[in-house]
């Protein structure tokens, strides 16, 4: 299983880092080892003073391919989940001010979090809210509208570069309102008005 990422998918979340809004899709890689056990508490890594939280949808691959055409893309998935994309973004300035790979900052144990899946029969994923709350205060309210490059762009973007295989899990990006997390916070994911998981961070 890979996990592929897609950074400023929303153009109010690039604006708020003071990145350009991209023309392609900004990706980037997370091993498996990133998945976090479900049921295990956020444990911030010795290596940063401050990680961000960042909630995604996550689409689950259901069909592998490889040059996938923008209006076949949709066969590839069934399902849909959230994540959140844990960001040591003080290590993320560091490479990025060096012209380096962020995967340090991206990648270590247990940077994504996955809810369980549902499926995308079920949603109007064009017109898709999602939320997450901080000890009990939203901090991020999403919409799929906002997108600037949607699930079908992705899917058929990172295939002309990835074979994608069954399993395989797509990060779509974050809207604005990233922030730093902070010991004994609690964060609570929701999809429409479902919550998808609760998180303690340590």
């Amino acid at each position: 299983m890979k996990i592929i990422c897609i950074g400023r998918n929303y153009s109010e979340h690039a604006k708020e880092l003071g990145n350009e809004v991209p023309e392609d899709p900004v990706i980037f890689m997370k091993p498996d080892t990133a998945v976090l056990k479900k049921g295990s508490d956020f444990y911030i890594p010795e290596f940063s003073d401050d990680v961000h939280y960042e909630l995604e949808v996550v689409l689950k691959i259901s069909k592998g391919g490889k040059y996938i055409q923008k209006e076949a893309a949709s066969k590839h998935y069934e399902e849909i989940g959230l994540g959140i994309d844990f960001t040591a973004r003080d290590l993320q300035s560091k490479l990025k001010d060096k012209g380096l790979p962020w995967e340090l900052a991206k990648g270590f144990d247990g940077s994504a979090v996955l809810s369980d899946f549902v499926s995308k029969e079920n949603y109007d994923l064009q017109n898709l809210n999602f939320s997450l709350a901080k000890n009990q205060e939203l901090v991020q309210n999403g919409n799929t509208k906002d997108m600037i490059f949607s699930f079908d762009d992705i899917i058929s973007f990172a295939s002309q570069y990835f074979t994608l295989r069954v399993g395989d899990l797509i990060f779509t990006g974050t809207p604005q309102g990233v922030g730093k997390v902070m010991e004994n916070d609690f964060m609570e994911a929701y999809l429409e008005n479902q919550k998808m998981f609760g998180l303690k961070i340590q």
